[in-house]
């Protein structure tokens, strides 16, 4: 990641990759303190009701990752919690929660919603299912990313990937870094532009959690909160932080029209 080029340019090692500033997207930061997050973000959107998020708060103290085992209050509010999200697609909760998504544990773990994709799964998928699920769309990624033209552009070597997978769950490798907030701090003080953004309605890494992390860098408000515009329509919400040089502009990303024009088609069409 970028935390990573810069010091390895100002080392000096080979090759100089030119760094202006980076982006992240609906990126876990600090994974504990986001997934935590998940509880006051769903009581926000109206996915549990005062009295749920009031009784899990003063129970669990706030703390609703990897709850005490023996506190049975923490635990019975985190299952009525989960009661209330279980059916709820994390990713965008406005969407249906499509049948080939993975298991969802309770709550309280710290768990991984991602898609076990099968693309022959896919285009088995029902007229109606293609209708309502986002992921059908991904079929055309597997045809593009196999294809043999595509991989020699992109200069795949033969023989290295026998068929490209989405969310390649497969890999033997050890997530072992929770944590990448001092990244932003030290580019932030080396003077890079940032932008972070987060769609509104994404459970797995609330943007109540990403505007934390951005608050805890201490920088200066340059710019409050207001909408930004696509088409003369808001498209989210934006506000700019500065540390002069540096500065980081966080953004939300307003729910897609697709989904409006789905459910409400004489609001988008009017």
């Amino acid at each position: 990641m970028s935390g990573d080029i810069h010091p390895g340019n100002e080392a000096g090692l080979e090759p100089q990759i030119l760094l202006q500033g980076y982006i992240v997207g609906n990126s876990f930061t600090d994974k504990p303190k986001d997934i935590n997050e998940r509880v006051p973000y769903a009581h926000r959107m109206a996915l549990i009701s005062d009295e749920q998020f009031e009784l899990a708060k003063s129970s669990c103290d706030g703390k609703y990752v990897n709850p005490d085992p023996v506190n049975i209050k923490c635990l019975n509010a985190l299952r009525l919690v989960d009661e209330c999200t279980k059916h709820i697609n994390d990713v965008h909760i406005l969407e249906p929660k499509c049948k080939f998504m993975s298991p969802r544990p309770i709550v309280s773990r710290s768990r991984q919603l991602f898609l076990e994709d099968d693309p022959v799964d896919l285009l088995s998928l029902s007229k109606q299912e293609k209708l309502w699920c986002r992921h059908s769309s991904y079929v055309t990624s597997y045809v593009w990313a196999n294809n043999e033209t595509v991989r020699e552009a992109l200069q795949i070597r033969q023989g290295t990937v026998s068929d490209w997978i989405r969310c390649n769950r497969s890999l033997s490798y050890e997530e072992d870094v929770p944590r990448v907030f001092k990244h932003h701090q030290l580019l932030n003080e080396k003077g890079f532009q940032a932008l972070a953004y987060s769609g509104d309605h994404d459970m797995i890494v609330p943007y109540m959690s990403t505007l934390n992390w951005v608050r805890d860098l201490n920088l200066t408000l340059d710019e409050d909160w207001r909408p930004w515009i696509v088409d003369s329509q808001v498209a989210g919400y934006t506000m700019k932080y500065k540390n002069n040089p540096g500065e980081i502009t966080f953004a939300t990303v307003k729910a897609r029209t697709k989904f409006l024009s789905i459910y409400f088609p004489s609001l988008v069409n009017n």
